[in-house]
């Protein structure tokens, strides 16, 4: 029944005619003067949206003959895209403001592109897939290049357009290949006519849309839009890159192999394990040479992604489990850094040189000690929260035989380590500089940043009930 189909999808629907209704009264009435209150609303949204998804939603239900799937892996990934996008938005309103960058539309903005992940991680057919896709990606373009003023913003926001539009090609190569050997969009047609085997061409199509997948988790080789893209961004812009749509494109990656191509492990297992040791090792070595933090930042998420993948490529679903646990510590890690980074200032002005940290222990102690303890989180240092979420997915691996691909990732955590350590030093054992930080930063950034930091010290008790929570997404998924 179609009132039954459209209160599986209402939350989805309340978010975009909010999006919608708010574009149109602010370019009627008031415009950039309601930005700074559009923040606060869609951020208290998106919590509303989290807390209502996560206190109501029970069991499986099918939407649109099988088009919209709300399961517990939807739900799981949906309060976490909600709650991350909630968190950058209300940590970017005060950069956003200072430099005179928040347009009304940057929060309505974001608010589509949420609408756009939750669509991805609840599709259940091919053309739905895409429908989510490119509704999340059109709306980043745009914010990707929200500092018109800059030259390397307008390049960020253009090069990921020009390479997203390559991604989507391969995407829709993929699509219409699968459409043709299997007969139907519908994940449920699709994982029928691959119960004898898959057949070359629905490999052929498999192959087309891993990658279209793999360049938006920005996993290698597909990961060269990455550090361009993050660099020229507003920071507050490469922090929503680095948090939501990664959650929304492994759960799409994960759904897409699981409820489509769940007859086919063995085919598929290769391609994701090729992807996450590519990534791991390009994101750990590439990120050496690195001066600028946010272009660290890219190939860290890079590696990180890797990480995610892994937990993918053991084709189970404690492998899935994995996965979500890491991809969940993820976000919350980066939450915590970017909000130290959106706080790197000097006379007012953002700074992103790592050389800037310089003995910054000395002038802040508290926010020093917060980063480290980010910082060997993110390079799986025990006992920090990172470490257990690197275990996890090691775990997954040897679990499901894959040894080598558990041994690649310890030696790419150790590579990864170095530059984790690196910025470490600079702030406890680096050279005095007469050009300082600022040290009047902002409170919410201050809050952000310890919360973070808190959560990975303390975390380690019962992960927040993370566990069981992603132990029943992984199996709503896999069976």
């Amino acid at each position: 029944m179609l009132s039954q189909d459209l209160n599986t999808i209402l939350p989805e629907i309340i978010l975009s005619l909010f999006a919608m209704g708010a574009l149109l009264g602010a370019v009627y009435t008031v415009k950039d003067k309601a930005a700074p209150l559009l923040v606060w609303i869609t951020s208290a949204l998106f919590v509303a949206m989290a807390f209502w998804i996560a206190t109501t939603g029970e069991g499986v239900t099918y939407a649109f003959y099988g088009m919209f799937i709300d399961d517990a892996f939807s739900r799981f990934s949906k309060v976490a895209i909600l709650l991350a996008a909630a968190a950058i938005l209300v940590m970017s309103q005060d950069y956003m403001v200072k430099r005179n960058l928040l347009r009304f539309e940057y929060p309505l903005l974001i608010a589509l592109s949420v609408v756009g992940m939750m669509m991805m991680v609840s599709a259940g057919d091919l053309m739905a897939l895409y429908m989510g896709l490119e509704l999340q990606s059109l709306a980043l373009y745009v914010v990707a290049s929200l500092r018109r003023d800059s030259v390397k913003s307008t390049e960020a926001g253009l090069k990921y357009f020009v390479l997203g539009a390559l991604s989507s090609g391969l995407l829709l190569y993929g699509v219409s290949l699968t459409y043709g050997f299997a007969g139907t969009t519908l994940f449920a047609g699709v994982i029928e006519a691959t119960q004898g085997g898959a057949s070359l061409g629905l490999i052929f199509g498999l192959v087309f849309m891993s990658a279209g997948f793999a360049f938006k988790v920005s996993a290698a080789p597909f990961h060269m839009w990455t550090p361009d893209v993050y660099e020229g961004s507003p920071t507050p812009v490469t922090a929503f890159f680095a948090t939501a749509p990664k959650i929304a494109a492994m759960g799409l990656f994960a759904r897409v192999m699981h409820d489509a191509f769940g007859n086919a492990i063995s085919d598929w297992q290769q391609i994701v394990a090729f992807l996450s040791v590519a990534s791991m090792f390009v994101g750990a070595v590439a990120a050496i040479g690195q001066r600028d933090i946010k272009r660290l930042m890219a190939y860290s998420s890079i590696s990180h992604m890797g990480f995610a993948l892994m937990g993918l490529a053991a084709g189970t679903a404690f492998g899935v489990q994995a996965m979500l646990v890491y991809i969940a510590i993820y976000v919350v890690m980066n939450v915590g850094t970017f909000a130290f980074i959106l706080s790197m200032e000097r006379d007012g002005r953002p700074v992103t040189d790592i050389a800037s940290l310089n003995m910054y222990s000395k002038r802040e102690p508290l926010r020093a000690l917060a980063m480290l303890i980010l910082l060997f989180s993110m390079a799986g240092v025990p006992p920090m929260l990172g470490f257990f979420g690197k275990f996890y997915v090691l775990q997954a691996a040897y679990t499901a035989d894959m040894i080598w691909l558990a041994v690649a990732g310890v030696v790419a955590s150790v590579i990864s380590a170095f530059y984790y350590l690196r910025i470490v030093y600079y702030m406890y054992f680096g050279s005095e500089r007469d050009d300082t930080l600022d040290t009047n930063g902002s409170a919410v950034l201050w809050g952000f940043l310890v919360a973070s930091a808190a959560v990975m010290v303390i975390g380690v008790v019962n992960l927040f009930g993370i566990e069981p929570l992603a132990a029943a997404a992984s199996v709503a998924l896999v069976n």
